[in-house]
């Protein structure tokens, strides 16, 4: 299966600023690429790229002063297997004495994980006696996906996993940052993962594509896919930056003011003949 994958992204700027922004596909998915993705800035900008500590390829950009408009925008076609999410229902939780050393940072708190809040009581009694492994974190996602109302228009980019558990309410990063939130109570290391996801194998919505957030656990020895928000099995999810939140991975931060013009994501499945 072949798809297509972009954006065009606009800016409004009112004085000299740097932008930095996980705009690319993932190193882990570069191979899967059918050529080189189409990144292009306007005006043209120099750009540099560099990896960051959870190898996101970042991209930064220095903005001078009388550039009142910065404009992003992508396209690319990626190789995909079609397949849905695989599940592995017999992957084992690791004891702590376990795990890497690597993996040991997505147990932690983090800006908006609070680990350390009302959640880790709440996560043991509701989770403690769950079977260990997959069946957990699957229990986590199904709880999470019944008790918070998605709600494009109540987004907000400051609400924490604690608040979306109080309020009830949110988007796809709230889904993932409650359920991976409460992966880390249980000692279960989960990362915060974000990216492309559109309407295949699925019934297509009316609201306009954006990017999504979903989460990863670690279990049996590598990382797994968990969408708490959908809650099923999803067809081509392909990965654009990892972190221990949505703090670490902002597809574009800029350091000043600056205004949202245009947001417009592409992520669909070309025909077979393409």
């Amino acid at each position: 299966m072949l798809i297509r994958i972009g954006y065009d992204i606009e800016l409004a700027l009112t004085s000299p600023t740097t932008l930095l922004g996980a705009l690319h596909v993932h190193p882990s998915r570069a191979p899967d690429l059918q050529a080189p993705e189409a990144f292009s800035v306007e005006p043209a900008l120099p750009v540099r790229h560099y990896q960051d500590v959870f190898d996101n390829t970042i991209t930064r950009i220095n903005v001078p002063a009388g550039v009142a408009s910065l404009r992003l925008r992508n396209r690319a076609v990626v190789a995909d297997s079609g397949r849905p999410d695989p599940m592995h229902a017999d992957a084992r939780q690791h004891a702590l004495h376990e795990l890497p050393n690597e993996v040991f940072r997505f147990l932690l708190p983090s800006r908006y994980c609070e680990v350390d809040s009302a959640l880790l009581q709440f996560a043991w009694d509701r989770f403690g006696q769950s079977p260990q492994g997959w069946p957990r974190v699957q229990a986590i996602c199904d709880y999470v996906h019944r008790h918070i109302r998605f709600d494009y228009q109540q987004a907000r980019a400051n609400r924490s996993a604690l608040e979306a558990w109080r309020e009830g309410v949110g988007v796809c990063r709230d889904y993932a940052h409650l359920a991976l939130t409460l992966c880390r109570c249980m000692n279960i290391p989960a990362r915060y993962t974000t990216g492309y996801l559109g309407d295949i194998g699925v019934a297509s919505t009316s609201a306009p594509m954006d990017f999504t957030g979903w989460f990863q656990a670690w279990l049996g020895g590598r990382w797994h896919d968990f969408d708490a928000r959908n809650n099923t099995p999803r067809i081509g999810r392909i990965v654009m930056a990892h972190g221990h939140d949505a703090a670490d991975v902002p597809i574009t931060m800029v350091f000043g003011d600056s205004r949202l013009k245009r947001f417009e994501v592409v992520t669909d499945e070309l025909p077979a003949a393409a």
